[in-house]
């Protein structure tokens, strides 16, 4: 690996794509290298209205891209990165070489190709990867070098084609029927589905009953354990996994298993006081248990998150800065292999830190069941040939960046220690009850005699259906006494026990990736953004770490379900990505493939042809759900309301008017029940319920039931057309300079006075006088000594009182309407502290900003939790929680508000010069080592 100027200039140009890696590489190669990134892709297609005026109307217009030419991409340099393109021409003209350092996937595969495109080198082009950056693969990626990738491109090329063809087919469709603003996409829409199917099994799920028995039996020696019924009567008792979502039995259960009610649980537990128990059967098994495989991408992103509690968006940027920064490998990957280098480090890592024996007498091997050839063919770990402790970096990285690098380093560290072992003890016990009943209990328990590689890591699981309420199942580390076949034992504190089935669970972003994983669907480095994707659309939302549904969702997935079936089939999906891959792999030409895609081929039906013969599609049926006999939800344009009636009067043939509500905006799809919607329903016949007239106004005032409460209202009458005329008649002319009069603008709608009902008021009996009082506020108790008006008002969080910019709470609603100056001048006098009466404290703190210095904190605004420093104000992400904020994800959304700048308003674009669509053919350059075979474009 060069060092030192040698050659005509002296220098090489080596590029890569984030400015993290650049000072790090620069400082390994020396003098002999201008190292410099590309700041990610340098262009990309671009809107169809950003095209010149002479392709809209061609085969180019639509997509922006030749469907008719071999589906040739139309490329443009992004106009953030003309500047960036510019100063990498001046480093090359300097250069006796080019080095293309992008990352080895897809993505960094055509990256490279598009800088050599857009930069036309006239010295050698060299095409290497680092998989991690340190000097040891630093240089090993010099004695790597090669051309690029073609096959690779073909594959990111054809993705990016795919994806636009895809989105500009389908989501235009959802405008129309179901709203404006709304996205389908490849994976995102497949993802959406899982999560609204989902849903839907949970809003049809009917949970069962059932009932057991548990008690504490002990030895003569006094030696207890706890073990739970089984049998009776020779039959298994029924557990949760006997019951089908319908709350029935299942076929393959019903009749072969003892479904106990209390009545017979009970009796059975007062038969069993008396009994004399023995020990049936007893059987033990050696125990093993292996270590996880080291992470993948996906494996990455579910261990954060359950152990972690990242989101699966913080978890790839945090383990971006760990790669580029020098301390992980590559962290796009699907492979779970280690290097030769890896397994040696790992395995003396683990003989120093916990023993010799602790480690097997040969490296464990692993290999990824993946065919995938975009991907890196490494798995995630710890950077180098040697590997640092996660106390040696500790102090080197921020909160977050350390407690996934010793994730990391903990789980690659046991992946070549030794297995668990112990052993597993099934006990058989029972008796016969007093009233004949034979009763049957088990238990069972595993010790563990040596830790293996549990000294170092125990991977997390996610919950299974039934163990909500159970972090493990209860065998692990439980210990039962030493027992034999016919021992006596004696039992006491039999009780019954009541149990429920409970519903498949939610979604969590952990379990979701580990679906879209199994499934095949997209990739797993794209797995964070097609999640942030789906919450940032609105299809889906974060409460307490489960993902829900909106019912916008269910609208979307249905009319996908029903008009382009196959494009959300999650087998069909997962084929497109092997598609994908063989065309990486150089089995498949990219050009037939999107052609068998978009138009058709002999044996499949293309997109084109299903969009351009959908034929009618029923707006109102794909946004209408039966959620009761008779009683529809509908999704409108603001927001999701029930609906009964409007059909036909059979005797007097007219339309009955239908009974609408409102659907609360926080309330999840299976919490809507019968009984809810009866309510909601209840509530919403007094919606529009006339209170009275204003006396002082005499305009009519009515209750209506909102989707964020139910609230009150004055009725202003519209202005009538003379109205108006009188209004604008006696409004001053103003002219232009020009001497021409202006016209004159018509009045401004009067806004009504509203006010929301307390919690203690009803839709339904809220009066006159309650409502002339709500509209009243907020209510003036009068002024501070220094002439500060002092309010009373109801707000989000309940009734407060406001000064100037200090609010307090109040303790009750009444209060608003009855507290006097001297009582709130007595509240103010009081230090603000947290806790009842005083205002809300921040809904999370943070840290210290850097660029500030002042603290970050989370705080709960109008519209929904805000991060700020004091100075600068952002809008925590939709696809973020506050549970899943950091401290280091918080300096970089507050940096990037103030990056932005203030709210600029929009002008009108220039138009960019025509450019010519691409047209690809491979060209290679003369060059003393290999060199890339290219494509030409734009």
């Amino acid at each position: 690996m060069p060092t030192k100027a040698t050659s005509e200039h002296g220098r090489s140009l080596l590029i890569v794509e984030s400015p993290s890696k650049v000072k790090t590489i620069s400082g390994y190669l020396g003098d002999a290298f201008i190292v410099e990134s590309s700041m990610g892709h340098i262009r990309d297609l671009p809107q169809p209205s950003e095209l010149p005026d002479e392709l809209k109307k061609g085969p180019v217009g639509k997509f922006a891209v030749n469907i008719d030419e071999d589906f040739t991409p139309y490329y443009v340099v992004n106009s953030d990165k003309k500047k960036k393109v510019t100063e990498l021409k001046r480093l090359l003209k300097e250069s006796d070489a080019l080095y293309l350092a992008t990352d080895g996937d897809r993505e960094g595969e055509a990256i490279a190709w598009h800088l050599f495109e857009v930069l036309k080198p006239k010295v050698p082009v060299y095409r290497l990867t680092f998989p991690e950056i340190t000097k040891e693969a630093i240089e090993r990626g010099f004695e790597n070098l090669r051309e690029i990738d073609n096959d690779l491109v073909d594959a990111q090329e054809t993705r990016r084609v795919l994806d636009r063809i895809y989105g500009y087919e389908l989501s235009p469709v959802l405008w129309r029927k179901v709203s404006r603003g709304l996205s389908a996409g490849r994976v995102q829409s497949v993802a959406t589905r899982l999560v609204v199917e989902r849903e839907r099994e949970r809003m049809a799920f009917r949970s069962a009953t059932y009932w057991d028995l548990t008690g504490t039996f002990a030895t003569s020696d006094n030696q207890a354990f706890t073990a739970k019924l089984s049998a009776v009567d020779g039959s298994r008792v029924a557990t949760g996994k006997d019951f089908a979502d319908s709350g029935e039995l299942k076929p393959a259960s019903a009749g072969k298993v003892a479904h106990l009610d209390e009545a017979a649980a009970s009796s059975l537990a007062t038969a069993l006081e008396q009994a004399a128990f023995s020990v049936r059967s007893v059987e033990t098994k050696p125990y093993t248990r292996r270590p996880a495989v080291p992470f993948t991408t996906s494996t990455l992103q579910q261990e954060a998150a359950r152990k972690l509690r990242f989101s699966s968006r913080s978890t790839m940027q945090v383990a971006q800065r760990l790669y580029e920064n020098g301390y992980i490998t590559y962290m796009r990957t699907d492979s779970v292999a280690l290097s030769d280098q890896a397994t040696k480090a790992a395995r003396k890592q683990a003989t120093e830190l916990y023993g010799p024996e602790f480690v097997p007498a040969s490296p464990r091997t692993y290999s990824s069941k993946s065919k995938n050839a975009q991907e890196a063919h490494e798995a995630i770990r710890p950077a180098g040939d040697s590997f640092r402790t996660p106390d040696a970096v500790k102090n080197a990285l921020s909160v977050d960046e350390f407690r996934l690098y010793e994730l990391i380093w903990k789980r690659t560290v046991a992946s070549q220690m030794a297995d668990a072992k112990g052993s597993t003890a099934s006990i058989r016990l029972g008796a016969t009850a007093a009233d004949g009943r034979d009763a049957e209990f088990s238990a069972s328990g595993t010790v563990i005699t040596f830790r293996g590689f549990l000294a170092a890591y125990e991977e997390g699981k996610d919950l299974a259906r039934g163990e909500e309420g159970n972090a493990k199942d209860g065998r692990e580390d439980k210990r039962l006494p030493n027992l034999t076949e016919g021992q006596g034992l004696t039992g006491s504190d039999i009780a019954a026990a009541k149990h429920a089935t409970s519903p498949p669970p939610r979604y969590t972003e952990a379990s979701l990736v580990k679906a879209m994983d199994e499934l095949g669907i997209g990739r797993p480095s794209t797995y964070a953004a097609v999640i942030s994707t789906i919450m940032d659309r609105g299809y889906v939302n974060n409460r307490g770490g489960t993902l829900i549904p909106s019912w916008v969702a269910f609208s979307v997935v249905r009319l996908l379900e029903e008009y382009f079936a196959k494009y959300v089939d999650y087998e069909f999906t997962a084929e497109m990505e092997e598609d994908l891959d063989r065309i990486a792999r150089g089995e498949e030409s990219r050009t037939t493939w999107l052609s068998n895609f978009y138009f058709g081929g002999e044996a499949t039906r293309g997109l084109k042809p299903i969009v351009d013969n959908l034929g009618d599609i029923d707006a109102r049926a794909i946004n209408s759900i039966e959620v009761a006999p008779g009683i529809n939800l509908r999704v409108g344009k603001f927001g999701p309301y029930l609906e009964a009636g409007g059909e036909i009067d059979t005797e007097t043939g007219e339309i009955k008017d239908p009974v609408r509500a409102n659907v609360p905006a926080d309330l999840a799809p299976d919490e809507l029940t019968e009984e809810k919607v009866a309510e909601l329903m209840e509530q919403g016949k007094n919606d529009g319920r006339e209170l009275g007239a204003d006396p002082e106004t005499g305009r009519t005032v009515v209750a209506r039931d909102g989707r964020y409460g139910p609230y009150v209202t004055e009725v202003i009458p519209e202005m009538t057309e003379e109205e108006i005329a009188a209004w604008m008649e006696a409004q001053p002319t103003e002219y232009y300079k020009n001497g021409r009069a202006k016209p004159k603008k018509k009045p401004k709608a009067e806004k009504p006075r509203t006010g929301s009902l307390f919690k203690s008021m009803d839709l339904a009996t809220v009066t006159l006088e309650d409502a002339l009082k709500l509209m009243s506020l907020p209510r003036v108790v009068g002024t501070d000594a220094e002439g500060v008006e002092i309010t009373a008002q109801n707000g989000r969080f309940g009734p407060y009182l406001k000064k100037g910019t200090d609010s307090r709470s109040l303790e009750t609603e009444d209060q608003i309407f009855n507290i006097t100056l001297e009582q709130a001048l007595e509240i103010y006098s009081q230090p603000k502290q947290r806790g009842r009466g005083t205002a809300k404290p921040p809904l999370a703190e943070l840290g210290v900003d850097p660029v500030s210095e002042k603290k970050i904190v989370v705080k709960d605004g109008r519209f929904g939790p805000y991060i700020t420093d004091g100075v600068t104000n952002i809008t925590v992400p939709r696809s973020e929680t506050i549970e899943s904020l950091t401290h280091t994800r918080a300096v970089e959304l507050l940096a990037e508000k103030r990056a932005k700048g203030p709210v600029k308003r929009k002008t009108a674009a220039k138009k960019s010069a025509p450019k010519k669509p691409v047209a690809k053919k491979a060209t290679a350059k003369k060059a003393p080592a290999k060199k890339p075979a290219a494509k030409k474009a734009s």
